[in-house]
């Protein structure tokens, strides 16, 4: 009996549903259950457990399971990935081993065969047992077997062609799309693949923080075979090794369920000194934009910025280090104000996301589109809000004050560790005063700070001793940790939240600027007035509210 017969057998589901279930199937190709459950006819943990029980084969949960290394090394990983089963338990002569398919029962033999032992078979969450495979087993570890089977030790001592004829094997294509696919699933926003003397270093950043790659160590003889195929993809020139190089791929990684996603990855590759090193940055052409309401401003900090970004002109800025969010915010803020009656024109470097009824252009130094070229032209095209991806220089600078000295908003970014700087840095690149005093509105600075994983969070008091001097403790205080699991790969943190720190421009700081007053005094007399919050003020709400923790507000707000 099928799995939609054996749903509709238990009342889970109904014959119309199984129907509806089975045509989408007809054309996505899914297995069954899989449409089910993204039809929301049925959740995973009711296929599991009808399946358990029509073949009367106990469910485990794999997120609480810790197998020895012994038990683990009973099966090759070629055959754990084929079959897609895992050994976890080994006693008395039988073999525990979980499946998530208990249809396919044909590798009982070879599994007997192979282990010496009797087999008994156990029920786990599809999803849970393919990360439980990459946990223990590593990335691509059933390609990097097979690819050790069938090439010689020497194999990667090779000239270009034979490097070329190697990145082009279905092993190594599907190694690096093995690694690019992890990258994702592990919500990665860059992959570093850096050559050392005797090892391959893989690693992602996720949530803003560099963590290890679970590749076998094998993969240290394909490290060439990797790059060349990375650089195939690019378009580079495979052959060119003593030159930086850099490129573009378009990567699609199709889910388990749901459909396909697909991702720009910017790709860098520098000479090292035991080979090239690879930097992709991940974009996703099919990300869903968040929402201002998403980013983690505060209420009253919301209200000022919806303020200043539905003025009819003037500049607003967002501020802080690379990575800190700045896109995101702009983007949010483009798409709250969007509207049939506002022309919103960009140009950016690159284009990160695609917004709807925005016009976006892409800076391109080699035909001369640069940001101040490319901001003059567009001032020909009628826009009522216009956006600057950075601010770089003074010509960029001047040209989007004359833009908003015409009546134009224009939101920008600047490279500045908090609010009150961005006036300072623009009066350092040469800008008259009474141009930035006239034209700027507002300025945001921001960081990302780690969120607390939310399944695995408890509530955790500092001790007094911990606590910064400028902390002050309040009885509602609610401060919590992450005590580390699988969904945060034991780090305690999963995904983040901005911290922000907002200043309007007010006669008073006007009058500064004009004086050349300096960030400190800007900072000051603003506190005093009431119109700054700091970044670290922020920062320790979302502690108190167990959001993130002191630890990483300390971290993110030390640059």
């Amino acid at each position: 009996m099928g799995i939609g017969l054996i749903l509709v057998e238990k009342g889970l589901i109904s014959r119309d549903q199984l129907e509806k279930a089975l045509a989408a199937q007809r054309e996505s190709g899914e297995r069954l259950d899989r449409v089910l459950v993204r039809l929301g006819f049925v959740s995973r943990n009711q296929v599991l457990a009808a399946l358990g029980d029509q073949f009367q084969m106990p469910v485990v949960d794999l997120t609480t399971l810790a197998p020895e290394r012994e038990v683990l090394a009973t099966l090759p990983p070629k055959l754990v990935y084929r079959q897609s089963c895992v050994p976890i338990e080994r006693h008395n002569g039988t073999l525990t081993v979980a499946t998530s398919d208990p249809f396919e029962i044909t590798a009982l033999d070879e599994l007997r065969l192979l282990t010496g032992c009797s087999i008994e078979l156990v029920l786990a969450d599809e999803d849970e047992l393919n990360k439980f495979i990459r946990a223990h087993y590593g990335v691509g570890g059933d390609t990097l077997d097979q690819m050790a089977t069938d090439r010689r030790e020497d194999a990667d001592v090779a000239g270009a062609a034979d490097e070329i004829e190697q990145a082009q094997e279905a092993s190594v294509i599907k190694l690096v799309n093995d690694i690019l696919a992890e990258a994702v699933n592990e919500r990665a926003t860059d992959v570093h693949v850096e050559p050392y003397e005797n090892e391959l270093i893989v690693r992602y950043r996720i949530d803003g923080v560099l963590q290890r790659a679970n590749v076998p160590p094998t993969i240290n003889r394909y490290g060439a075979a990797i790059v060349s195929r990375l650089k195939i993809m690019a378009s580079l020139n495979i052959a060119e090794k003593r030159k930086p190089q850099d490129g573009r791929i378009t990567f699609t990684h199709r889910p388990a369920s749901g459909p396909p996603q697909e991702f720009d990855l910017r790709m860098s590759v520098i000479p090292m000194l035991f080979g090239e090193g690879v930097v992709l940055r991940l974009l996703s052409k099919t990300a869903v934009l968040m929402t201002l309401d998403d980013l983690g401003m505060d209420k009253p900090t919301l209200a000022k910025w919806d303020d200043l970004i539905n003025r009819p002109h003037g500049i607003v800025l967002v501020t802080g280090p690379t990575g800190s969010g700045k896109s995101t915010t702009l983007y949010a803020s483009l798409n709250r104000i969007v509207s049939d009656e506002i022309k919103v024109i960009t140009v950016e470097d690159p284009v990160e996301y695609h917004v709807p009824m925005v016009n976006q252009i892409q800076v391109n130094a080699k035909t001369g589109l640069t940001f101040a070229n490319g901001l003059r032209s567009i001032l020909r095209h009628d826009p009522d809000v216009v956006m600057v991806g950075e601010i770089r220089d003074r010509e960029t600078a001047e040209v989007a004050i004359q833009a908003s000295l015409t009546g134009h908003l224009v939101f920008s970014t600047l490279h500045t560790n908090d609010a009150a700087g961005a006036t300072t840095r623009l009066l350092d690149m040469g800008v008259e005063p009474f141009l930035v005093a006239s034209s700027v509105e507002g300025v945001l600075a921001q960081r990302l700070v780690r969120r607390v994983c939310r399944e695995c969070a408890q509530p955790h008091h500092p001790a007094h001793d911990e606590l910064p001097p400028d902390f002050d403790p309040r009885p509602d205080d609610c401060p919590m940790v992450g005590a580390g699991c699988r969904a945060c790969r034991n780090t305690g943190f999963r995904g983040r939240v901005g911290v922000y720190e907002l200043l309007r421009l007010t006669n008073h700081t006007r009058e500064m600027i004009m004086e050349r007053r300096n960030a400190p005094e800007i900072v000051a007399k603003a506190l005093t007035d009431g119109d700054l919050r700091l970044l670290k003020t922020d920062g320790y709400e979302k502690f108190r509210t167990g959001q993130t923790t002191l630890s990483e507000v300390a971290r993110a707000l030390s640059g």
